[in-house]
């Protein structure tokens, strides 16, 4: 399992748009307030450790003075303590979440963006800070790492720890499979070399390769599920929540068992042809299983389609209502 692309982000957004601004509004109504204005760099770095020990995907904390300007170094969260701490000074009076909160004293925040500094994607929260009197003292930024947040959300972040021992695990299993692939095509190797010794020789009677043909549709099989996997578990980000990811997979495994079959029966019924049709009824037998298992998939991926269509639409009323 890879990590999520952008596009797969930015779906995921757009699905828990809403639950990731109240969360953003609700931690910088918490946390900032104009005390953060007289604190040291040290205090602003302790005060920012202790809400990523609650909010692990909190990248940045800044603040800016009325005007815009940065008055503060980088505190660094989560994802960004191994790079340099710069930004005092810096001018964000341009920045959409500086201008978007000139408009209103609520927390306001930005559309997803790329970073960078680690050229992943992120959100940048900010909030207003207002004096006794009621003018601006300054502004309380946060960023954070948009995939982080995703998955601290959905709850999945224990398994995004473990995911890289999966990957391991997975990348040992597809090695074998290669390897016992490989060992089927020495076989088949063999065995053809077999049959053109056999054809060298004037006296030898020839011998139809079946052996070879055998050994080469088992390395197929074996080959094409070792391949599967290592897309589907390695290589390739698959959403586990999302119904659609576990189609496509049980898909594809059932579509390599079907070729497998269905070559296994066409090869029953060649030997049948040649002389041995004592095989003849289980090559019938295991055609007929291949169409039921293509008629099995055909309703499962129509069925899950169709399920996944109509959650889609509860979720929009939802969203809606």
């Amino acid at each position: 399992m890879s990590k999520m692309s952008h596009i797969n982000v930015i779906e995921k957004y757009e699905e828990h748009r809403p639950a990731i601004h109240h969360l953003l509004a609700s931690i910088l109504g918490c946390f900032a307030n104009e005390k953060m204005f007289e604190q040291t760099q040290a205090e602003l770095t302790e005060s920012l450790e202790s809400l990523c020990s609650y909010y692990p995907f909190v990248s940045l904390l800044y603040l800016l003075d009325a005007e815009g300007k940065q008055i503060c170094m980088n505190v660094p969260g989560t994802y960004f303590r191994k790079h340099p701490v710069t930004g005092k000074g810096a001018d964000r009076s341009k920045r959409p979440y500086f201008l978007a909160a000139q408009k209103t004293d609520l927390p306001v925040v930005t559309e997803p963006y790329l970073s960078s500094v680690r050229s992943e994607l992120c959100l940048s929260a900010s909030t207003k800070v207002l004096n006794d009197d009621g003018s601006v003292k300054g502004h309380v930024v946060i960023d954070i790492d948009l995939s982080s947040t995703l998955s601290f959300l959905t709850g999945d972040s224990r398994r995004a720890y473990f995911e890289p021992y999966f990957k391991v695990m997975y990348s040992f299993i597809v090695a074998g499979l290669f390897t016992v692939a490989l060992v089927l095509l020495y076989a088949a190797g063999m065995e053809c070399s077999k049959v053109l010794l056999a054809l060298l020789e004037p006296h030898e009677q020839g011998e139809i390769p079946f052996g070879a043909v055998i050994y080469l549709t088992l390395a197929l099989a074996i080959f094409d599920l070792g391949k599967t996997t290592l897309e589907e578990e390695v290589l390739l980000y698959k959403d586990i929540l999302r119904h659609s990811s576990t189609r496509r997979t049980i898909t594809r495994f059932i579509a390599a068992i079907i070729i497998a079959v269905s070559i296994e029966a066409l090869l029953m019924i060649f030997k049948s042809a040649l002389g041995e049709g004592e095989h003849i009824i289980q090559a019938v037998w295991i055609i007929l299983a291949a169409a039921v298992l293509l008629l099995s998939l055909g309703v499962y991926v129509y069925l899950g389609s169709k399920a996944e269509i109509s959650l889609l639409k509860n979720r929009e009323n939802h969203k809606k209502d």
